[in-house]
C-alpha cells in the first residue's frame, strides 16, 4: 500500500515535514504540496519530489489522489483545515495547536466522534523524543517512585516581531503542558502565571512563569522565554521519591580551545527535536495504514486540552490570579488511547 499525502504550508514546518515525507517514510508519496503562494510550494515540491503543487487547501483535501493530509499551516488556519480532513475521512496529521480555542477543539472532536473512528493526530512531537521516552519509562518502572515535580524551561534565542507577550502562553508552551501531562499521566487542576516585576505583557517575546497543579497532586512549573539570547534550550527535571531524572540533549561534539570547553546550541527548535519528528511521522503512517492510533501520539482530545490550559494561563495572567480548570468530561471515545 502506497500513501499518497498532501503537505498543506510550505514555510518552516511544512517544508520539514514534506522532507521527511520524502526521505524517511518508505511506502509514502508526497502527491501535493499545497501553499497560498505557489512559487514557495513549489519550491519545496522540487526539493522534495512532490509530484505536484496547489494553492487551494479544501480542495487539495478533497483530491481523489490524496490518502492523508498533513497540516502546517498558520494556526488560525487549522481548525477548518482539520473538520475538511475528518469530513472527507482522510487521516491528518495537524501542527499543534488544534485550534487556538477549546470550543473549535471541541468542534473537532465532535465531528471524529460521529465518524465513529479515529481520524486526528496533533504534532506534539516532544512525546517521541528518546530523553522524555527515558524520562516516562524510568518513572513507569518506579525507579523514581512517586512523581513529586516537574521543572522545565523553554528559550528561543528571539522572538520574532509578530509575537506577542501572551504567545509564550498560547504558542510556546503547549508543547510543555502536553509533554508534561504525557509523562506525567495525569491533568491539570489549577494554572498560575508570574512575571518578573516591570515586564510587559504586550513585550514581543515576554516572559512567563508557570505553575500549574495536577489532579495527582504534583507541581509542574514552566519557564517560557523567547528572547534567551544564547541559543535554542530545552531543559526538563522529574523529581520523584527516590531520586530524579533530567532530560538530556542530543550534543554532536564539544569544542576545547583556548582554555574553553565549548557546546554549541542550535538556532531553533528542529535540531534539537529532528527524531522526535521523524519517529512521530512514522507512528502517524502507521496510523494512517492501519487506523490504528499510537498510544504514544497526540490525539483531538489531547488537543483539546493543551488549548484549555493555554486559555486559562492567559487569564491567569490578565487577571493575576491562580485559575482553576474546568474542562469537559472526556468522552468514553477517547478512553484508553494516547493520555
Amino acid at each position: 500500500m502506497t500513501v499518497r499525502i498532501a503537505v498543506i504550508g510550505a514555510g518552516i514546518m511544512g517544508a520539514d515535514h514534506a522532507r521527511i515525507v520524502a526521505g524517511d517514510l518508505p511506502g509514502t508519496v508526497l502527491q501535493v504540496v499545497c501553499d497560498p503562494s505557489r512559487e514557495r510550494a513549489r519550491t519545496v515540491a522540487e526539493e522534495c519530489g512532490a509530484l505536484d503543487v496547489a494553492s487551494d487547501p479544501l480542495a487539495t483535501i478533497a483530491r481523489s489522489d490524496v490518502d492523508a493530509v498533513l497540516i502546517a499551516s498558520p494556526d488560525e488556519t487549522h481548525a477548518p483545515l482539520t473538520l475538511a480532513a475528518i469530513e472527507a475521512r482522510k487521516p491528518v496529521l495537524c501542527e499543534k495547536p488544534l485550534a487556538p480555542n477549546s470550543t473549535d477543539c471541541m468542534r473537532i472532536i465532535q465531528a471524529e466522534m460521529k465518524t465513529g473512528r479515529p481520524f486526528v493526530q496533533v504534532g506534539f512531537m516532544r512525546r517521541f523524543d528518546p530523553a522524555y521516552e527515558e524520562m516516562k519509562a524510568l518513572l513507569i518502572d518506579g525507579i523514581l517512585g512517586r512523581a513529586v515535580i516537574m521543572h522545565n524551561f523553554h528559550r528561543n534565542v528571539s522572538a520574532p516581531a509578530n509575537f506577542t507577550g501572551l504567545m509564550a502562553i498560547t504558542n510556546s508552551a503547549p508543547h510543555e503542558f502536553d509533554v508534561a501531562r504525557f509523562v506525567l499521566d495525569t491533568d491539570y487542576s489549577s494554572i498560575s502565571v508570574f512575571q518578573p516585576a516591570g515586564v510587559d505583557a504586550s513585550q514581543t517575546g515576554a516572559l512567563v512563569f508557570m505553575v500549574l497543579e495536577t489532579s495527582g497532586g504534583q507541581l509542574v512549573n514552566i519557564e517560557i522565554n523567547n528572547n534567551a539570547a544564547y541559543g535554542y534550550d530545552v531543559r526538563g527535571e522529574l523529581v520523584g521519591e527516590k531520586g530524579s531524572v533530567f532530560l538530556g540533549a542530543p550534543a554532536h561534539s564539544r569544542i576545547n580551545i583556548e582554555l574553553k570547553s565549548i557546546e554549541r546550541y542550535a538556532p531553533d527548535w528542529r535540531p534539537r527535536f529532528a527524531e522526535a519528528y521523524r519517529l512521530q511521522n512514522k507512528a502517524w503512517l502507521n496510523f494512517v495504514k492501519t487506523g490504528v492510533p499510537s498510544p504514544i501520539a497526540a490525539n483531538a482530545w489531547d488537543g483539546y486540552c493543551a488549548t484549555l490550559i493555554a486559555e486559562a494561563g492567559v487569564k491567569a495572567l490578565s487577571e493575576g490570579r491562580k485559575v482553576v480548570l474546568e474542562r469537559a468530561e472526556k468522552p468514553a471515545f477517547y478512553l484508553g488511547k494516547a493520555s
